[in-house]
């Protein structure tokens, strides 16, 4: 049992060791420069100098005017240690290879080589010069863990690319300790019921650059079925993933800017759904501007979603009365399963029969939006 443990433990790491793209980081980054100056930034689901994040922050670190710069690995990752002749850094010669979890700060980043500028030479040469900048762990490095964990009393603000089949219990780690975050997540787990109150509680948002096509570097062996969504550059394996969002609750400029509604509600085109009081919007375009009760909108809405147009109400997964209570599973059911969608929610199409939508953020205009 203990073996199947472990193995199980081992291919989950490498599922969720997705390593960002500078392109998409710099990406991201640009949008929230002021908001970093005078800041002490953590990467606590990253090993060090593999990581893209510890890059851009190590070399952006005068220009972004941080305070401190904290980054720690994860005994479990099998890329960690690739790149970085890890035990030459000066804090880690006496370390075991390949067992020791470390971290690394950085208070300062100075023109070593001289240069002419800050790049990965001169931090670099910090790590292998100053045993203070690196130091192993006891523990393996999980971010669960109390040791990294108390890393986040001292960390303003927290940016990475955490394990998406942890990403619940890590908002919710990074929320109960009150932290600035920007981090990167699947589309979908903002829907889920442990995710989903912080959304309607404004507790957290979508960044800027979602969505499109994002590639990530995965470990050589990581195999998916689809081959297109994989490739090999110089030695190093990408996957390709479609639905990666930024999550943050950092503010940005645009969910200040109002969505432009342009039309107008007519009964005929908006159909109420029969086991909840609101009306269905099918693409976000489509929300009329003259509407003032509950809409079901499309979860894209949520990259478009202004507080100050809109009252997020609810989610048809969770408030959806059972459609069992308006009329027999014959009339909106098929050999046991819904007609026409995933979601909870139920349009008349006639002859006493019904089809179900997809998931729907239940939303409402406020004020004079």
């Amino acid at each position: 049992m203990a073996g199947n443990a472990t193995l199980s433990k081992a291919q989950s790491a490498k599922r969720d060791e997705w390593y960002t793209s500078t392109v998409d980081i710099e990406k991201e980054l640009r949008h929230y420069r002021p908001q970093f100056e005078g800041k002490v930034v953590l990467c606590n689901c990253d090993d060090p100098y593999e990581s893209n994040f510890f890059k851009y922050f190590a070399m952006n670190f005068n220009h972004l005017k941080l305070k401190k710069l904290i980054a720690t690995s994860f005994v479990g990752s099998p890329i960690a240690g690739s790149q970085l002749p890890l035990f030459e850094a000066a804090g880690m010669r006496d370390a075991e290879p390949t067992k020791t979890a470390y971290k690394v700060e950085i208070t300062e980043v100075v023109d070593l080589n001289d240069d002419g500028a800050i790049d990965l030479l001169d931090v670099e040469h910090l790590l292998r010069h100053d045993a203070n900048a690196v130091t192993p762990l006891s523990g393996d490095g999980d971010f669960r863990s109390k040791e990294v964990e108390a890393l986040l009393d001292e960390a303003d603000i927290v940016v990475t690319n955490p394990p998406f089949s942890l990403f619940k219990e890590y908002i919710h780690q990074l929320i109960a300790h009150g932290k600035k975050f920007l981090v990167l997540g699947d589309q979908n787990h903002a829907k889920h019921s442990e995710i989903f109150p912080y959304v309607t509680e404004n507790k957290l948002w979508f960044g800027y650059d979602n969505g499109g096509t994002k590639w990530f570097r995965v470990p050589m062996d990581y195999e998916i079925a689809t081959a297109s969504r994989t490739k090999i550059v110089d030695g190093v394996k990408y996957l390709s993933m479609g639905r990666i969002y930024w999550y943050t609750n950092l503010d940005t400029t645009k969910r200040h800017e109002p969505l432009t509604l342009y039309k107008r509600f007519k009964a005929d085109e908006y159909p109420t759904y029969v086991n909840y009081p609101a009306i269905e919007v099918a693409k976000v375009a489509e929300i009329p501007f003259d509407y003032d009760g509950v809409m079901g909108v499309p979860i894209t809405f949520l990259d478009k979603y202004s507080p100050d147009q809109f009252q997020i109400v609810g989610i048809s997964t969770r408030d959806a009365e059972p459609m069992r209570n308006y009329a027999e599973p014959e009339a909106y059911a098929k050999d046991g399963r819904i007609v026409g969608g995933t979601g909870k929610l139920f349009l008349p199409i006639g002859d006493g029969r019904y089809t179900g939508v997809y998931e729907r953020i239940l939303v409402k205009r406020i004020g004079d939006a």
